[in-house]
């Protein structure tokens, strides 16, 4: 199931053009995003290789999710809220373990994507995501149109299908959960350019290097993977070949 974005906590910033900052803040959003996914992906393969660890996840019996199993797939929601309550009264170094503690716990959630997809299949669609992730990144970056109207859209159709995929997750239809897949994937592709434009004008108007530019660093961070991860798993649902 996809995982809630959290709600920006930076948006009354004031921008001062500087863009060597902005570059280097981008940098280290990209690093942090890029350690989580690797962080999430070994998590991913430890438990997907371990029979014991897997089965904290999948009771052998009923092929089920356990109770832990459970908690690993809505604690990213329960994360995302707390990233949105929480960031003033969190230091800097609890938001980083904050962050990769999310990253490991979505890592382990994605574990049973290998019982059910090819690994061929997992690995083509990541390259493919990453691609089209990519591209829409260096859009956001380099286009001089203002997406916050465009963003807010997304953001509200985002919510509307979350919502649904939600429910559907105990309903369990299969033709509402591919039609949803396009619409993650859509928003997801659009939510991408936006997400790197408001981030550089984050970059432009902090001071590199402080305090608050290091938090915001990690919450880019938590914006972006969000966004490829929800991205990768819907595109996934549409293009990956099952067992």
């Amino acid at each position: 199931m996809e995982n809630n974005n959290p709600n920006y906590v930076y948006e009354n910033v004031i921008q001062i053009g500087d863009s060597a900052s902005t570059r280097k803040f981008l940098a280290k959003i990209f690093v942090w995003m890029t350690l989580g996914l690797a962080l999430s992906a070994f998590c991913a393969f430890e438990f997907f290789l371990n029979q014991n660890l897997m089965q904290l996840i999948l009771d052998p019996a009923t092929g089920g999710f356990t109770t832990f199993g459970y908690v690993t797939v809505f604690a990213p929601v329960a994360f995302s809220l707390v990233a949105n309550l929480g960031y003033n009264r969190v230091s800097y170094p609890v938001m980083i373990l904050f962050f990769l503690a999310y990253a490991a716990t979505i890592g382990i959630s994605f574990s049973v994507l290998g019982l059910i997809y090819t690994a061929s299949s997992i690995f083509t669609v990541f390259l493919s995501s990453a691609v089209v992730f990519a591209v829409m990144a260096i859009a956001g970056y380099t286009t001089e149109q203002d997406l916050t109207k465009f963003g807010s859209v997304l953001r509200m159709i985002f919510m509307a299908a979350f919502v649904v995929g939600l429910i559907n997750f105990f309903m369990r239809s299969s033709q509402l959960d591919y039609f949803l897949s396009f619409i993650f994937v859509a928003t997801m592709v659009g939510l991408t350019a936006y997400h790197v434009q408001t981030l550089k004008r984050i970059g432009e108007g902090i001071e590199y290097g402080s305090d608050s530019s290091k938090k915001l660093t990690i919450i880019g961070a938590f914006v972006l993977y969000t966004t490829f991860v929800n991205l990768f798993i819907s595109m996934l649902r549409i293009f990956g070949r099952r067992r």
